[in-house]
């Protein structure tokens, strides 16, 4: 087990997420930041689908059952163990009773704990992930909680080297247009990919609110209800933009203008409220 003493500002169980429900309404949902929680599985020797623990503005505190095999990534946060300085994007054994602490980011959102087994918590429609906006899945974490890990066969995990990029001080988004960007005036394209956008307070998993110059639409008739994917940039009747991430709807009667390069996407989910960062347009 791994029993949480404190979650921080926010922190939930996340997994690659629960494809192939959106006809009945349930989206993906899942790790926002993709490729750093890939690498603290490959850390541990997990599989991708190991579920772990997404920690959004650091702030976790937790204790080890057991000796305990583990790695944080994602944004860099300080960690110790029993107060004492640990490793980042690297393994780190937790002994039994140790005392695992992640401090605050100075820059990117969501960091992520894997532990070798994977945080077994039971599966819902296929994947352990928290869905913030359906509410599926295990609730977010709170003080107290006991998360039990998996096992795996024996053997020595696979550690993963490579060198991790830091993160951009002002990311770059790369878009390509959107299915309806011709709902939208002749400007707004123009707009979104040579302006400098900013996050709002009023973000979180399902999406990033973005503040920046208005766009404005082209048809005022209203667009019937289409399918939604993660990265979709979708224009309200304000012309303030939104950035759909993993828990985002399946649905939306908004203009999609762009589309955020899936590469991209982990980028995006390391924005928090106040930063800024500029799409690129890509072909």
């Amino acid at each position: 087990m791994l029993t949480v003493l404190a979650p921080g500002p926010l922190a939930t169980v996340q997994d690659l997420g629960r494809p192939g429900w959106a006809s009945i309404g349930v989206t993906t949902s899942g790790a926002a930041d993709r490729a750093a929680h890939g690498l603290a599985n490959r850390l541990v020797g997990n599989e991708p689908a190991a579920a772990t623990v997404e920690v959004t503005a650091g702030g976790l505190r937790v204790r080890a059952g057991r000796t305990l095999l583990v790695a944080v990534t994602g944004a860099p946060v300080p960690v110790s163990v029993d107060g004492r300085a640990a490793p980042f994007d690297a393994p780190l054994t937790l002994s039994a009773g140790a005392e695992l602490s992640l401090g605050r980011p100075a820059i990117g959102l969501r960091s992520y704990l894997a532990v070798r087994g994977g945080v077994d918590v039971p599966p819902v429609l296929g994947s352990r992930s928290t869905d913030s906006l359906s509410g599926l899945g295990p609730p977010r974490l709170t003080a107290g909680d006991r998360l039990p890990v998996g096992t795996l066969s024996a053997g020595e995990p696979f550690v993963d080297v490579a060198p991790v990029r830091p993160l951009p001080a002002r990311p770059v988004l790369r878009v390509l247009p959107g299915p309806r960007r011709d709902w939208l005036a002749q400007e707004a394209w123009a707009l979104l990919t040579s302006q400098e956008w900013s996050v709002t307070s009023d973000s979180d998993r399902v999406g990033l609110r973005l503040a920046g110059p208005r766009l404005d639409r082209a048809r005022h008739d209203e667009l019937p209800s289409e399918g939604l994917v993660p990265g979709a940039v979708q224009v309200p009747p304000d012309g303030a933009p939104v950035l759909f991430l993993s828990d985002h709807p399946v649905t939306g009667g908004y203009p999609v203008l762009a589309v955020v390069t899936t590469p991209d996407l982990s980028l995006a989910a390391q924005l928090r409220p106040g930063d800024s960062f500029r799409f690129r347009a890509v072909r």
